[in-house]
């Protein structure tokens, strides 16, 4: 069956993208269509923060872009060679990611991360508050422009000192629209359309309802996780199926049993 992804396509050109393999796999056919634009920012800010590991007890990663916001900021600066040195420094303290796809960026680095398998921020905020207390060096946090604070709020209720920095600035793909539009005019309706954040959500689901016209109601609507989700109910939709984990196999059988699954 056919199912769009709404997500960004994986970093490595010379890979197939681990969602639309997986889907494969189990008989469908996959279409990625990027939908958020990156920019990074305050690369000058982050250089100097790596490189001072003795102000920090950590890092956190939330998210793949703030660490390839990192490898563009050592390279834009060529301190590439410089890093080998710092990096060990870095991993005497506690390095923590959410998702697989975070930790295989940050393990690219040189670095060791913790919690790949949290899945979410608020999950791995509950890890940080069991290993970490309030007397260490604030953990330092390089994020985007539009984070969610579910994080932060709970290290800084708990007393867990923070450090954040914005180093990528969100916004709409500039060929969103027209890639959506030519995806329905060439392909019709898909059986399945999969959500990978509260932005995708944001800047794309109007344009899905109106393209599906009277077929809205026999779309499935995937999430890659609960709080994509949430933001899919939020406006009035029905999920039919949620990652157990964000990761490409996880949602490829979610996906496949509510595929197989008749509407009540």
């Amino acid at each position: 069956m056919k199912v769009l992804l709404l997500k960004e396509p994986r970093e490595s050109e010379h890979e197939v993208d681990p969602y639309i393999k997986e889907l494969a796999s189990s008989g469908h056919t996959a279409v990625l269509i990027p939908v958020l634009s990156f920019r990074s920012v305050s690369l000058n800010e982050l250089s100097e923060q790596l490189f001072c590991p003795e102000r920090f007890g950590g890092l956190i990663f939330t998210s793949p872009r703030a660490v390839l916001a990192v490898k563009m900021c050592l390279e834009t600066h060529n301190l590439t060679h410089k890093w080998d040195s710092v990096k060990d420094k870095w991993n005497e303290k506690s390095i923590y990611v959410v998702g697989k796809a975070t930790a295989s960026l940050v393990e690219d680095l040189g670095l060791c991360p913790l919690g790949e398998d949290t899945g979410t921020a608020d999950t791995l905020s509950r890890l940080i508050l069991r290993r970490e207390h309030p007397d260490i060096l604030p953990l330092f946090f390089p994020c985007g422009s539009i984070k969610r604070e579910v994080l932060p709020t709970a290290l800084r209720d708990n007393g867990v000192p923070l450090v954040t920095l914005t180093v990528y600035e969100t916004s709409e793909h500039p060929e969103l629209h027209k890639n959506i539009t030519d995806y329905f005019t060439q392909q019709g309706v898909p059986a399945c359309v999969a959500f990978f954040s509260p932005s995708g959500v944001t800047f794309c689901l109007d344009l899905v309802k109106r393209l599906s016209g009277g077929q809205l109601e026999q779309i499935k609507f995937a999430s890659i996780g609960p709080t994509t989700a949430d933001a899919l109910q939020s406006h009035g939709l029905t999920v039919s199926c949620c990652a157990e984990k964000p990761t490409a196999k996880h949602l490829a059988a979610a996906i496949t049993q509510a595929l197989q699954t008749p509407d009540l």
